[in-house]
């Protein structure tokens, strides 16, 4: 059963309805246009007014945007509330113009909420050429989006070391923000039982590593990435002071020629497993089947989106799943709590423990142990 009811009713007004579905209709224009505020500094202008408020004219000066441009942005932010008209208007623009603006609650999280920015930035600079290809995605599962980066990618993890700059720091900004916030939480909880020896599969740019050395002295971490990846890790691990404690296994987990070692005494994959179809965790779950033994805890982080807290949250989470599908790789997503398990579990192992809400975005640590 899930969190939210309102997947299971269909209460909302006729007219708010159409409201809803005409913001549908104009959203890549909407977003273009909150865009073009952002980077040509206008909101952070209004923003900076404070309750003075800031009329266009005033807008257009300091910028150096024409008085059309700040308008044509300026009320069509006023229709997404973004902005607000100040509700006395005493100057003689407002006999003509619109006023003074003063920034609204929705552009307050847009400038200042650090979740919002970084899905913000991730959209634009990763998915939102590549979206117009979702339709050849979802027919071809593959993610057709991709070529907007390079022909030769058939997954975007293979172009993340080529990705220009900006595109990759949009991306790896997205990674870290889910996944680190929950850090400090999740180490009690791998940890507990004091692992010797850790398989950090998906280890990305080390972050977790670096974070399990420092809170484990006795700890050895061991990455499984990508060839790629892993040399970011290891330059990563060495300016941190742990290249002693941290080995590297390069190779794709997919593929019968990666060879996970042995001797794990807990694995741990954080937001890894929603790289890949249900079919494909499977498949990963039973190399490590075979590569661990009855007392290894295998441990799993991830944001199922019918575990969170808040409606925005899940919100978040679905759209995710439509950049798996046409740039990511094309067949995985956000998942569900219930379909995780199970596929997990098809492999062998069985959920000991499920640990829900951990950080501020909710994330979910399941501990499974052979059956």
């Amino acid at each position: 059963m899930m969190e939210n009811k309102s997947y299971y009713s269909d209460k909302i007004r006729a007219i708010d309805a159409k409201i809803e579905a005409i913001k549908i209709a104009f959203s890549p224009m909407t977003f273009q246009a909150i865009r073009a505020l952002i980077e040509l500094g206008l909101l952070q202008m209004v923003s900076d007014s404070g309750d003075e408020g800031i009329s266009i004219k005033e807008l257009s000066e300091k910028s150096g945007v024409s008085e059309y441009g700040v308008g044509v942005l300026a009320e069509m932010a006023l229709g997404m509330g973004v902005l607000k008209i100040k509700s006395e208007n005493c100057d003689d623009e407002s006999k003509s113009g619109l006023g003074k603006l003063v920034l609204g609650k929705i552009g307050w999280f847009l400038l200042e909420d650090d979740c919002t920015r970084v899905n913000f930035n991730f959209t634009n600079d990763i998915c939102y050429k590549g979206a117009f290809n979702l339709i050849d995605s979802i027919k071809n599962g593959k993610p057709e989006g991709l070529k907007v980066f390079g022909e030769k990618w058939t997954t975007v993890y293979e172009a993340l070391s080529t990705l220009p700059e900006r595109e990759k720091k949009s991306w790896f900004e997205f990674d870290h923000f889910y996944s680190d916030v929950a850090f400090p939480e999740a180490l009690p909880i791998v940890y507990k039982n004091k692992p010797k020896k850790l398989f950090d599969i998906g280890g990305n740019t080390a972050k977790w590593a670096i974070a399990s050395c420092k809170y484990d002295s006795d700890v050895h971490v061991t990455i499984v990435d990508l060839p790629g990846q892993t040399a970011v890790a290891e330059k990563n691990v060495k300016d941190a002071g742990f290249e002693g404690r941290v080995s590297f296994v390069s190779g794709n987990v997919l593929d019968t020629e990666t060879k996970l070692p042995a001797g794990a005494d807990a694995v741990w994959m954080s937001q890894f497993l929603d790289c890949f179809s249900l079919h494909q965790i499977t498949k990963i779950l039973t190399k490590i089947y075979n590569s661990v033994d009855e007392n290894c805890d295998i441990f799993v982080m991830e944001p199922l989106w019918d575990m969170q807290k808040y409606e925005g949250e899940s919100y978040a989470l679905q759209a995710t799943s439509l950049y798996f599908t046409c740039i990511a790789n094309g067949n995985s997503k956000m998942y569900r709590y219930g379909e995780l398990v199970e596929a997990i579990e098809k492999a062998g192992f069985s959920l000991v423990t499920a640990h829900h809400n951990l950080g501020s975005n909710f994330y979910s640590i399941l501990n499974f142990r052979k059956k």
